[in-house]
């Protein structure tokens, strides 16, 4: 039996969500510890998004308990809400407001002095990287300034809880590298994040404890490295080609699983010597060897095909 965690930031109890006869999500028991990153990870539909606005009180629960910051939902929301930062899988920005506006104008929503304003903002301005854009509108700014703005807003109210909703999509390597750091920055000032994300090596990267859910239910939970431990084999080996060619070079080998999505066959193995010397004797195929990753315990638990 794991652990119990001290002083969690979230506790759910048999949270549920139904939209009429959907049940978007179904009985999650959930402990979120204090400090860190704390993924969800999950197919489109699975649950992850009415979660986090179950969280924030934006979506009534259809039954269970639910605690934030020590404070019940939905009778504590006000003050949860006081305390925490979001930032939402779309930019939603004032476009007829300069960068310093917006969060001048989101400053007022926490009741937050005039001049404590001003010093916050000239903060965040630095630490996202925005300083030489504080008086461009909206629509000089690019889709990256327009992310890290949306974090900078998160933050006026220098908040306990973080709430971040696919932050990073769509956006280039640099910004997202960038966003990256900030958010370990973040972590190591005791920050807890909750993060959902679609790019498992951003889960890898930042998550501390993450939870996969699929069809409204938690199916493991861990942190990245054990998760990969417990589910995959050590070894991962990805061929190209059709399957009349690739599965039978693995017809009978022992301690071999593979799994096919299109011309790309994943084969994962315990040993990759007896692996590799099959492959050696069909010269034709292309394959590649790599470490098992996260994305392949997502694959392995929530299959493969196409989420809409």
């Amino acid at each position: 039996m794991a652990e119990p965690i001290p002083d969690p930031v979230i506790i759910a109890r048999g949270l549920t969500k139904h939209f009429g006869a959907r049940e978007a999500v179904r009985g999650i028991d959930l402990d979120v510890p204090r400090g860190g990153c704390f993924g969800f990870l999950g197919p489109n539909g699975a649950g992850k998004t009415t979660t986090l606005r179950m969280i924030l009180g934006q979506s009534p629960l259809t039954a269970g308990t639910l605690t934030v910051l020590g404070l019940p939902v939905p009778a504590g929301i006000r003050e949860i809400r006081a305390r925490t930062g979001v930032v939402p899988q779309a930019d939603n920005q004032d476009p007829d407001f300069t960068v310093v506006e917006n969060l001048r104008m989101y400053a007022r929503y926490f009741g937050l002095k005039p001049a404590q304003v001003a010093d916050r903002i000239e903060e965040l301005l630095g630490f996202l990287e925005l300083g030489d854009r504080k008086d461009a509108k909206m629509r000089e700014l690019s889709g990256g300034m327009k992310r890290r703005l949306s974090i900078a807003r998160a933050l006026i109210n220098d908040p306990e809880l973080i709430m971040l909703d696919e932050p990073t999509t769509g956006l280039d390597p640099q910004v997202r590298h960038l966003i990256w750091t900030r958010l370990r920055k973040l972590k190591a000032a005791g920050k807890t994040l909750l993060l959902t994300t679609h790019y498992m090596d951003e889960a890898e990267r930042l998550c501390d404890q993450l939870v996969v859910i699929d069809r409204g239910k938690i199916i493991t939970q861990g942190s990245p490295q054990g998760l990969i431990r417990e589910h995959i084999e050590p070894h991962v080996i990805e061929v190209q080609g059709e399957a009349a060619a690739v599965l039978p070079v693995f017809d009978g080998m022992p301690g071999v699983r593979l799994l096919s999505v299109g011309e790309t066959h994943y084969c994962y193995a315990q040993e990759l010597g007896p692996v590799l010397a099959r492959l050696e004797t069909t010269p034709r195929l292309q394959y590649t060897h790599r470490v098992a990753n996260l994305e392949d315990v997502f694959l392995k638990l929530t299959g493969h095909e196409l989420r809409e």
